[in-house]
């Protein structure tokens, strides 16, 4: 077969795929709440059921990553052990706990002709997703999705498509004896670029677009999709400790922030630090980076203060590391570090370590991000953090959601108007 015959058949099978998800979503839409969360425990439940196999198809993925020379971070997003495949079985579980969106009153009015107004939330229909690497995603976007009566189509990585088509397997057998059409949950054929580029042009058929993963996958699918596209963001993210600040709390929360997982978008990569404590707080901060396995990379005043500091660039400021590296600078005041986070920041989750209500105001009112911790570590940027469950991501854009999307971000509106015969005069 010719290259563009096998790309006229691969794309023949994504538009089958999808149609076939646009007519489950049709079904799906119409479910009760009752209905989607036995799905949900069902597919928990097969989860557990099938662990052991689930991680056999896994170790495939993780040994051919391996063998391919994979970076040590994307290997462990791509790793499912028993403890991990229990955890994506309890986020199940924490969504059947969740109230379901769907029909929820967004406002309602009466007008003065007497016609009664509701604004509702409803299902957004068919759902694309485009992920890298982690395969606990086709089980949060799966789950997340179905909740939330909309279908599911997924495109992992090829590094993770074993594993992928395994979890979906599971997810889709334990459908079978429940009311909700298989095609609810569809993995996207094919492993080329090509087929990414039919799903997020198949205008008509699938209703969002959500890339997921690293800031060339968001690019990419942002400037060539034509179905609408909720961009989640790639995570620099920055800790400032302020003059005003609990050295102690601030040390805890920087190495949380940088160390408590490296290889997730709500790591630090940036560390800034007010020049009124930067004598005292430096070395402290410097050596427990060291003890913890952080290169850190930094301006002269870092270099200064330990010599196994390495001299920080632009890239460095720009970069999301996904490893036990930071950026680290001085700021001569409150306003230079708002002014380095808005320039180099990408809009995901910025900190601010201090005991100055003036000083947290303004940092607040200066950061234009989808999260703005307080006195506590980056990584609670997360759905299930937030009491949202399991997240399908985090969305860095400004229109419709931003920050961790959960159940309510998965849904649209549509206006019910009710009248007694009314006509317009």
């Amino acid at each position: 077969m010719s290259d563009d015959g096998a790309v006229s058949s691969e794309r023949q099978a994504v538009m089958e795929t999808a149609v076939a998800a646009k007519a489950a979503s049709a079904v799906l839409r119409r479910m009760s709440r009752e209905t989607k969360d036995d799905a949900l425990r069902g597919i928990a439940a097969s989860l557990r059921d099938q662990a052991d196999t689930i991680a056999k198809v896994n170790a495939v993925d993780v040994q051919r990553a391996a063998n391919n020379g994979t970076d040590a971070a994307i290997i462990d997003r791509l790793t499912l052990d028993s403890q991990r495949i229990e955890a994506i079985a309890a986020a199940v579980e924490e969504v059947i706990d969740l109230p379901d969106p769907i029909g929820d009153v967004v406002r309602g009015y009466t007008l003065p002709n007497g016609l009664q107004v509701r604004q509702i939330r409803v299902p957004l229909g068919v759902v694309g997703m485009i992920y890298e690497a982690r395969p606990n995603v086709t089980v949060d976007a799966a789950v997340l999705c179905l909740k939330s009566g909309n279908s599911a189509l997924l495109r992992g990585s090829s590094s993770a498509r074993d594993t992928n088509a395994e979890l979906v397997r599971v997810m889709r057998e334990a459908l079978q004896d429940t009311p909700i059409p298989l095609d609810a949950i569809c993995l996207v054929p094919g492993s080329t670029h090509e087929s990414v580029d039919h799903l997020m042009t198949a205008r008509g058929l699938v209703d969002v677009v959500i890339p997921r993963g690293g800031g060339a996958l968001i690019e990419r699918v942002v400037q060539g999709a034509t179905v609408p596209v909720i961009e989640t963001g790639v995570g620099n993210c920055h800790v400032y400790v302020d003059a005003h600040a609990d050295l102690d709390m601030a040390l805890s929360i920087i190495l949380n922030a940088k160390t408590q997982r490296v290889s997730v978008c709500n790591a630090a990569e940036t560390v800034l630090v007010h020049r009124e404590i930067a004598n005292v707080f430096l070395p402290r901060l410097t050596n427990a980076l060291n003890e913890a396995g952080v290169t850190v990379h930094g301006d002269r005043v870092f270099q200064q203060a330990d010599a196994a500091v390495v001299p920080a660039t632009d890239l460095d400021w720009a970069t999301e590391y996904y490893s036990l590296d930071v950026a680290a600078g001085v700021v001569d005041s409150l306003e230079a570090a708002t002014q380095h986070i808005r320039k180099w920041s990408t809009g995901h989750t910025e900190a601010i370590v201090s005991d100055s209500a003036q000083a947290i105001a303004d940092f607040i009112a200066a950061v234009d991000s989808a999260a703005i911790m307080v006195n506590a570590s980056t990584r609670f940027t997360d759905g299930g953090e937030f009491g949202f469950g399991a997240e399908i991501g985090i969305s860095t854009q400004k229109l419709h959601a931003r920050g961790p999307m959960g159940l309510a971000e998965l849904t649209s509106t549509t206006f019910i108007v009710t009248g007694e015969g009314h006509v317009r005069p």
